[in-house]
């Protein structure tokens, strides 16, 4: 039983980060039709800034606070982030918005692969350890350990997935969001600028994204210019498990990819007699985005799908 709580903390933690980076994958499809895989790639300088950040701060302020070295690396891999979207979808985009779907989907794996090779010029090609912000002693309860940074991970990853929702069902900007999904030209027709929305769109899947690498970092203690390339594909299956272009199921698909992944990785081992081992967990991820294709396209909560017109 310990054994099982334990892998459940685990998934949890490891899916509220899927849940965040599937937040944006959902968002720019449900307004735009398109799969974003730059988004990985996004948390990925997300976290190369966090780093930057936070090494120069104990370099030149060695007494300063962690959580202030926490905060200052946040907001500015945050902007960092937002900016890099935002011209990802002006340049690379917005130009093939009306081009056949093949195209921006070729666009985006050029781009990441730009992005990846971009990132190994300015920050190098090994991977570079992140430094321990928090005090690494876990605390135990019923038999399991969780580190302060899990519980960072959770608190953060819910509090924002909390604020987006609430953003997107309650706000101005949100109704507006809604509305460009639903038919562009009709928003258009009520003062909205579609373009404006898109753009905006992109840059708080950024945010999202900017945040998860910070966490990612943190948890891994570990950065690399492909550190986003395999979180970005499985937040992918997590916003098609839950509903591609669905919001809550995108929460709802990383929180279970999350716990599938940590309950196999947990118990491969006696299930296959000691034949695979835990490092085979990415193998789950993928096996759920087959069944879900196979026998539930539309998702767990089922696809948002647009109105063109």
């Amino acid at each position: 039983m310990d054994i099982f709580l334990q892998q459940i903390i685990n998934g949890l933690v490891l899916g509220s980060v899927y849940a965040l980076v599937a937040l944006g994958y959902t968002m720019v499809y449900g307004i735009l039709q398109l799969i974003n895989f730059t988004h990985g790639e996004v948390l990925m300088v997300g976290a190369m800034v966090s780093l930057t950040v936070v090494s120069l701060l104990q370099t030149f302020f060695p007494g300063m606070a962690p959580w202030v070295m926490m905060l200052t690396a946040l907001l500015t891999a945050i902007p960092a982030c937002m900016a890099l979207s935002a011209a990802i979808e002006r340049l690379a985009y917005r130009p093939l918005r009306n081009a056949p779907r093949l195209a921006p989907l070729i666009t985006a794996i050029g781009l990441s692969i730009v992005l990846q090779t971009v990132a190994m010029l300015v920050w190098g090609p090994n991977p570079i350890v992140f430094p321990d912000l928090l005090p690494t002693t876990p605390i135990e309860w019923q038999g399991a350990f969780i580190a302060p940074k899990q519980l960072l991970i959770l608190g953060v990853s819910a509090v924002l997935m909390a604020a987006l929702v609430l953003l997107i069902q309650y706000s101005r900007l949100g109704r507006a969001m809604r509305a460009v999904s639903e038919s562009p030209s009709m928003a258009m027709l009520m003062g909205i600028n579609p373009d404006r929305i898109i753009a905006l769109t992109f840059m708080i899947g950024a945010a999202l994204a900017a945040v998860a690498g910070l966490l990612v970092a943190m948890n891994y203690n570990i950065v690399h210019f492909t550190m986003g390339f395999i979180p970005g594909l499985k937040a992918f299956t997590a916003a098609v498990l839950g509903g591609i272009g669905n919001v809550p199921g995108a929460v709802l698909g990383g929180l279970l990819l999350g716990i599938i992944e940590s309950l196999g990785a947990g118990y491969i081992g006696d299930i296959t007699g000691g034949f695979l081992g835990s490092h085979y967990q990415d193998i789950f991820a993928f096996a759920v985005l087959i069944l879900v294709l196979l026998f539930r396209p539309s998702g767990l909560l089922g696809e948002r799908v647009a109105d063109r017109a």
